[in-house]
């Protein structure tokens, strides 16, 4: 699936939730599905900075695209990861540099976050981009 197919599939189940308190549960429950990081990756390198919580990001590349393993101390916040990670895994590193993120406006993510999760978010978008354009230029 592509980056822009995936979005609106998020979208789409948002769109069945009535309020942000069943939003929020969908979040947390998304964040219990994620696949464990290997503890070898909890390192200060891999944390994320700018997050309130703690938040491991790691990436290898493989085949072209690149694989995302993350986690967080935060339930609500290892449930953002988890939508970021659907979006951006096996993907390669140039459609991740071109991505429009348009989900995150359309399912009101961000308006819904307290300032300091917000920030967070746009920190986590950050540290993948980077990873996507240190990837990128290895590929070049």
């Amino acid at each position: 699936m592509t980056i822009k197919e995936i979005q609106e599939e998020i979208i789409d189940e948002f769109s069945m939730f009535d309020d942000w308190m069943e939003r929020y549960e969908y979040i947390i429950e998304l964040g219990k599905s994620l696949p464990l990081i290997d503890e070898v990756y909890k390192t200060e390198n891999n944390l994320i900075m700018g997050c309130q919580s703690k938040v491991w990001l790691h990436s290898e590349i493989e085949d072209g695209n690149i694989k995302f393993t993350a986690d967080s101390d935060a339930i609500l916040t290892k449930g953002i990861v988890a939508i970021l990670l659907r979006v951006f895994n096996n993907q390669k590193p140039i459609d991740i540099l071109e991505a429009d993120l348009f989900f995150i406006d359309e399912i009101g993510l961000k308006e819904h976050l307290s300032p300091t999760r917000a920030n967070g978010l746009v920190s986590m978008i950050k540290q993948i981009k980077l990873y996507a354009l240190a990837f990128q230029s290895k590929l070049s």
